[in-house]
């Protein structure tokens, strides 16, 4: 039996701030039902809720060393949906408001890592392989072979190392190989941990895993180049033989129309034509839009982040507005486009619904009752909203990049083939010429239906994903 822990920052439904966190609750759930020994490890968060600390059980408990350090860890667990999740307990670094953003991240996460290591023997478990993910668990193959390794208890194990976004990198100056990574400076000076004159831990991630993956065949292929590269790309090309892309799966026990407690009616691909359309009139009447079936409704559930391709949707929104259209935005982000689409939504009180905040049942009932789904990113590794909105028949209109181009496959109206619309270049019409190609979709029943149940009927969830993995950890362990 193979033997995978996984590391993370973050994992559903513990604690969350992005789709990490949603992976991390799905993936390891997906491959221990294929027979493997799985578990996860992130840090205990005061912010996890009060009902799972409540089910934590203490297991063990040490010292940590970290350069000059020796630093408290505890240990606790608890067993969910199969999967065995430990928590690294240490209320300096983690009792605090949010996860992120501290001055003293490149600490927090380090100690995180070795942490991790530490307490492998203490609670049993001896990993064949550790799936390490993002930047956070960057430096977990730079101590297991550099340090760990003289123990023979560690020696067999592999690093799968995931991008899961390759902009936030953990970045930080190179004092910190003394002072906090307490390693040799040979290991910066020979570009191990290197990168532009900074410790870098993600490229530190990549030099000492066994195999890279990231989230999609196509951003695999991407970050090869200087625009996705985020200046990585020179050492991912040099690297290129031990990576690829998986994709990344839906939990369809979290988003499934057919059994969704938060929508008004449920519905399949079967019985979609005669009951989606409840859900819109249930949020028509919510939102305080005008209650009309035939009218179709355009929606976003998005940070409002310029990486998200709001400056295209903010460009043409008035153009858009002069369609048959009703438009409804779900998220928080940047002021300047909460602003835009509030003063929109001011100006086109009967059209426009800015809802600008993140309520998850809110978010169920507009995939539910939309129409047409738009996600026009600049960059998408992966994206999960477009395979939400594919399960819930809102047509995808998305730009063609990384996990969006992978997933979205064009409609074909004259061969009835497809699960979506598409644009390739980064530009505001592209996009209003897409959506209106959509809206006349929508004006031929027959044509639409088509593409609804194509859309439903897409197979995203993660058994493929989940094997494509566990295909990877024999190949990386009969290497």
């Amino acid at each position: 039996m193979v033997k995978v822990l996984f590391a993370a920052s973050e994992a559903v439904p513990f604690i969350k701030t992005g789709g990490l966190a949603d992976v991390m609750g799905a993936l390891p759930k997906a491959l221990a039902s294929k027979g493997m020994d799985v578990r996860l490890v992130i840090p205990k968060y005061s912010q996890i809720a009060e009902s799972f600390r409540a089910q934590m059980k203490p297991v063990t408990h040490g010292i940590v060393n970290l350069a000059w350090r020796q630093l408290y860890y505890g240990v606790e667990e608890i067993d969910w949906n199969g999967v065995t999740v430990y928590f690294i307990d240490n209320e300096w670094y983690f009792k605090r408001d949010r996860l992120y953003g501290f001055d003293d991240d490149d600490e927090r996460f380090a100690y995180f890592c070795r942490a991790v290591l530490t307490m492998l023997p203490k609670v049993g478990f001896q990993p064949d392989i550790i799936h390490c993910n993002d930047w956070h668990t960057g430096l977990m193959g730079v101590f297991l072979k550099e340090d760990f390794y003289h123990d023979p208890f560690y020696q067999h194990m592999k690093i799968i190392y995931t991008i899961h976004n390759l902009k936030y990198q953990g970045i930080y100056p190179p004092s910190i190989m003394r002072d906090i990574i307490g390693l040799p400076q040979e290991l910066f000076d020979n570009g191990n941990l290197e990168c532009d004159g900074c410790v870098n831990y993600m490229k530190s991630g990549m030099v000492y895993a066994d195999y890279i993956t990231t989230v999609s065949k196509t951003y695999a292929q991407e970050i090869t180049y200087p625009y996705f590269g985020e200046r990585l790309d020179g050492y991912i090309r040099s690297a290129r033989d031990r990576i690829t892309g998986i994709i990344n799966g839906l939990d369809e026990d979290e988003y499934n129309p057919a059994a969704d407690r938060h929508i008004a009616a449920t519905y399949t691909a079967d019985t979609f034509p005669a009951r989606k359309h409840i859900n819109k009139e249930a949020l028509q009447r919510e939102l305080g839009l005008p209650v009309n079936r035939n009218i179709p409704v355009v929606a976003m559930v998005t940070r409002l982040v310029a990486d998200k391709g709001l400056d295209l949707v903010t460009c043409i929104m008035d153009e858009l507005i002069e369609e048959d259209i009703q438009l409804v935005i779900v998220g928080t982000g940047d002021w300047a486009y909460e602003d835009a689409f509030r003063n929109l939504a001011r100006r086109y009180p009967t059209k426009v619904s800015a809802n600008i905040l993140f309520n998850e049942g809110l978010a169920h009932q507009v995939y539910a009752a939309a129409d047409i789904f738009m996600m026009p990113s600049r960059y998408e590794p992966c994206g999960l909203s477009q395979l939400i909105a594919l399960k819930y028949g809102a047509v995808p209109v998305v730009r063609e990049t990384g996990g969006l181009k992978d997933t979205v496959i064009p409609f074909d109206k004259y061969t009835n083939q497809g699960n979506g619309l598409t644009f390739m270049n980064f530009n505001a019409h592209e996009l209003l010429f897409t959506v209106k190609r959509a809206l006349s979709y929508y004006a031929d029943p027959v044509v639409w239906e088509h593409l609804v149940r194509n859309a439903m009927e897409s197979d995203y969830g993660w058994d493929r994903s989940a094997q494509a993995y566990a295909d990877l950890y024999h190949t990386v362990l009969d290497r």
